[in-house]
């Protein structure tokens, strides 16, 4: 039993300081800059004990003699565990200048942070679908509300409703087919409904895939897949700018937690009953996200869009899995760290950029942002380089191995749509690059100084570079090759 506390300690420590925040939230003694710091502590107190726990290779249950095998600890879940805590770290302290220029935030937002954490926690250990319902759940709810802190914005709340409304209708989906299953199986186990798939034709499985199907409707809404991408833009726009980073950076991963699990483990069998009804999906998803990309003026909007193009990217992916590739669940794990790390650098900058103006950040307003801030006009050029797939940085070898997972599976075209949008990338990533560096500001030239924001991108994009470059010399420090052994070894536990 104290072994088992152990392990669920990293979790459990979350969900405690969200709590202590929730209760320190109205005390007058603590500042938002106490607030801070003391959820930071709890998010690096957990970070230092996954890291305790990441020694232990063993997959194993949590309180198996209570939860049976509810809940799972492997080098899978500990991946994407990492990943949020550091998410929500960055989060809290690249945008600590935001928070403080804007008068509406309080307490209640470190606390929320911490519950959606814990939301996305639970979900990538979830070995069972109604307990991975409830941590999307907590999560989403958690999120809807950050969506509309800024309750006296029109724009803010109009987002929070939508995203709210839309959002609770495809829960329904994924809860009616969690039901459909447990119709067919008798269980809602995932251990249980892999033995049951594996035995069986798909002619005798009709209930059991339309329940999956209903379960992909929601995981596609939630990554802004086309046609369910409607809410995409107008919710990024609409969220203040530290939310607009921590769900494009952190959340967005955290849905590909189960969906992997469940492509990989209990779906597998029957992938390719919808593989052609994936592949059309992904050539929407590719080609909708780049349009809504092109045709926006402000450089959240155009994120946002290009957020929904790599989506389509782990799409092509997941519908390699379904076709037999042997790499194609490595390069999706590959992909989800490299967009991860770029993601939290490009929305970082616009956040820090955001905290010294009171409107939103059009593409003209990086216009000489290279003479002001000569080293972060550099950094941003690194994250959009990586973004674009740009040779030399960890996005481009992203898309070298989902790519090449499209070739393994036979998928030509997808493969050959994917570089092509790529290509498009370039024209609204560089364009933000060309307002730095080639065009002069009417604003006045001054310099600010360096601070915690900038240490913390600045690091970001080395990891970056080395992440495309980097090799396994330096051992404490994973590269290129270190990285896709982390990917392969965590998909391997799955099995």
């Amino acid at each position: 039993m104290i072994e088992q506390l152990f392990l669920a300690l990293p979790m459990a420590i979350i969900v405690i300081g969200a709590f202590i925040l929730l209760l320190l939230s109205h005390s007058k003694r603590f500042n938002l800059d106490r607030l801070n710091l003391i959820a930071v502590f709890f998010l690096v107190l957990s970070f230092l004990l996954q890291l305790a726990v990441f020694e232990n290779q063993n997959s194993k249950y949590l309180f198996e003699a209570i939860f049976g095998d509810t809940f799972i600890l492997d080098e899978f879940s500990k991946i994407f565990d990492f990943m949020f805590t550091v998410g929500a770290i960055l989060t809290l302290l690249i945008n600590h200048d935001y928070f403080k220029s804007r008068h509406y935030f309080n307490g209640e937002y470190f606390a929320l942070i911490l519950f959606s954490v814990f939301g996305m926690m639970m979900l990538s250990h979830a070995h069972e679908l109604v307990t991975a319902f409830i941590g999307l759940e907590i999560a989403s709810l958690s999120i809807y509300a950050l969506v509309g802190y800024h309750k006296n914005n029109r724009v803010s709340s109009e987002a929070m409703l939508k995203y709210m409304v839309l959002g609770s209708m495809t829960g329904g989906f994924f809860i009616l087919g969690t039901a459909m299953i447990y119709g067919v199986v008798g269980s809602t186990h995932l251990n249980e409904i892999a033995m049951f798939v594996s035995g069986k034709e798909i002619s005798e499985l009709t209930l059991l895939i339309v329940g999956a199907s209903f379960i992909s409707i929601t995981i596609m809404f939630k990554i802004g897949a086309v046609p369910f991408h409607s809410w995409v833009v107008d919710v990024y726009h609409g969220a203040p700018y530290p939310i607009t980073m921590f769900m494009a950076s952190t959340f967005k991963i955290a849905i590909f937690a189960i969906a992997l699990r469940l492509y990989i483990v209990n779906f597998s069998q029957i992938n390719i009953f919808w593989s052609e009804m994936l592949q059309v999906i992904t050539i929407l998803t590719l080609l909708g996200g780049s349009w809504l990309a092109i045709s926006q003026t402000l450089v959240k909007r155009m994120l946002a869009g290009s957020s929904i193009v790599h989506s389509g990217y782990l799409l092509i992916g997941i519908s390699s899995l379904g076709l037999g590739s042997e790499v194609a669940g490595s390069a999706i794990m590959f992909y989800l760290i490299a967009y991860f790390i770029s993601s939290v650098g490009s929305f970082g900058i616009l956040s820090f950029m955001a905290s010294q103006s009171k409107r939103q950040m059009r593409y003209e307003d990086f216009k000489g942002f290279a003479s002001r801030r000569p080293y972060m006009a550099l950094m941003m050029s690194i994250f959009m380089l990586s973004l674009a797939g740009f040779p030399s940085t960890i996005g481009f070898l992203g898309k070298f191995y989902i790519f090449s997972s499209a070739i393994e599976s036979g998928q030509i075209l997808l493969a050959g749509l994917g570089i092509l949008t790529a290509f498009i990338s370039v024209y609204y990533y560089f364009k933000l690059i060309a307002m730095m560096y080639f065009y002069e500001s009417d604003e006045e030239q001054k310099k600010l100084p360096i601070d915690i924001s900038t240490i913390l991108i600045f690091a970001m994009a080395l990891i970056v570079i080395w992440g495309g470059i980097g090799t396994s010399l330096i051992p404490f420090i994973p590269g290129a090759d270190g990285l896709i052994d982390i990917a392969k070894e965590a998909i391997n536990s799955l099995s």
